[in-house]
C-alpha cells in the first residue's frame, strides 16, 4: 500500500469509534430475555456486526416466540442504544487522533455502518466528530447489510474511489468479511478478549487501537 494507492479510510462504527458493542449486547438480552428467550449475554456476541434486523431475525429463527414483530423488536434494542450513547457514551481510544491523520495525509474519510441513522446521529452528536466525514453510509435501508458487502460499496461510491484503493477498519469479524468482499484493503482491531482466536488472520493488518493508525498510516503509505 502506498500513497499512491490509498485514497480513502472507511471507518466501522460501533466497538471502532465509539465503546457500544457492550451496550448493544446488553440491550439486546434485556429485550430478547423480556420475549421469553433463553439466552446467555455471551450468546449476544454470535451476532455482532450484523444490522439489528437480522440480529432480531437470527434469534427468532432460534427461538420463536408469539407475536413477531420484528421492527418493534428492533425498534425496541435500538431506542436503549440510543439512550446510553446520548448520556453516556465514550470514544474508543485514539479516534480524533486517528481522524485527523486521515485528515492531514489527504485521505477521504467515509462511515460505513449497520446501525440505523438514529444511532448514527446519537453518535456523530456524542463524539462531535461529523465534520470529519466526507460521506456516511447505513446499511439500514439497503437491501443487504453486513457481511453482505453492499454498504462499503455504497460509501466507496459516494466518496466516488475505487475500493480497491480505501481501507476499511473493522473490529467484528462480521464487518472485515464485508470488507473484504467489496475488495478493499482491511484493519482489524479486534476486542481484547478476542484478540488471539484465528479468524483474524482474514484482515491485511491488525492494530491493537486507532491510537496506532497515525503511525500505520506513515509506515504504510
Amino acid at each position: 500500500m502506498s500513497t499512491a494507492t490509498l485514497k480513502a479510510v472507511i471507518f466501522d462504527m460501533d466497538g471502532v469509534l465509539i465503546d457500544s458493542e457492550p451496550v448493544w449486547q446488553i440491550a439486546e438480552h434485556k429485550v430478547l430475555t423480556e420475549l421469553g428467550l433463553n439466552v446467555s449475554m455471551e450468546d449476544m456476541a454470535l451476532t455482532t456486526g450484523l444490522r439489528i434486523d437480522q440480529v432480531v431475525a437470527f434469534w427468532y429463527s432460534r427461538s420463536p416466540w408469539d407475536n413477531y414483530d420484528n421492527q418493534q423488536t428492533a425498534q425496541a434494542i435500538v431506542d436503549r442504544v440510543v439512550s446510553h450513547i446520548t448520556t453516556h457514551g465514550e470514544p474508543m481510544a485514539g479516534v480524533i487522533k486517528a481522524l485527523q491523520a486521515c485528515q492531514e495525509r489527504g485521505l477521504k474519510v467515509g462511515l460505513a455502518t449497520s446501525s440505523s441513522s438514529d444511532i448514527i446521529n446519537a453518535v456523530l452528536n456524542r463524539l462531535q466528530i461529523r465534520e470529519y466525514f466526507d460521506a456516511i453510509k447505513s446499511a439500514e435501508h439497503l437491501a443487504y447489510g453486513k457481511p453482505h458487502p453492499e454498504v462499503y460499496l455504497s460509501c466507496a461510491q459516494a466518496l466516488n474511489i475505487d475500493p480497491i484503493y480505501c481501507l476499511a477498519i473493522e473490529d467484528s469479524f462480521n464487518g472485515l468479511v464485508s470488507a473484504r468482499a467489496a475488495n478493499m484493503q482491511t484493519i482489524a482491531i479486534p476486542e481484547a478478549k478476542d484478540a488471539a482466536l484465528s479468524k483474524w488472520v482474514i484482515a491485511h493488518h491488525r492494530l491493537n487501537n486507532l491510537s496506532e493508525l497515525a503511525e500505520f498510516l506513515a509506515k504504510h503509505c
